[in-house]
């Protein structure tokens, strides 16, 4: 059974998109069609909640500027329309993976006898290095 996360609505005029020539290989086609889309969207002036912003913000992408910025370039398909489908599909993604506040691991103990086997372990190595240096155990 596999749960769907909530998905965060985001107004389309807080999204600018433009269409960009795509790079690489792709003949004369490549030259003269813009079918790349270039995706920004202003995270701090966007209508997300305060919570939301601050964890896209603290992400460590290099697709978000140090404005709040964030940058997707999609060109994988030769249609514009896919590409510009596949940007707000990586930016709903994107948007969704910071919704829930991440799982904070609670602190565990090793239990006392684990700490006592341990020092007795310490001791016994100890000891049979000092058997084997020669030298006198009590001193």
């Amino acid at each position: 059974m596999v749960l769907e996360r909530r998905r965060t609505v985001i107004p389309p005029e807080e999204v600018e998109i433009t269409a960009v020539r795509s790079q690489g290989a792709g003949g004369q086609n490549v030259n003269k069609v813009s079918s790349a889309i270039h995706l920004r969207y202003d995270i701090r002036a966007s209508s997300l909640p305060p919570d939301h912003k601050a964890r896209l913000l603290a992400l460590q992408d290099k697709r978000i500027s140090r404005w709040g910025v964030l940058v997707l370039k999609a060109q994988t398909h030769r249609s514009q329309d896919m590409n510009r489908a596949e940007a707000w599909e990586r930016l709903q993604e994107l948007v969704d993976s910071v919704a829930e506040p991440p799982h904070l691991r609670k602190p565990t103990r090793l239990p006392a006898s684990a700490g006592r086997r341990r020092l007795a372990d310490k001791r016994r190595r100890a000891d049979v290095k000092l058997m084997r240096s020669g030298r006198d155990p009590l001193g």
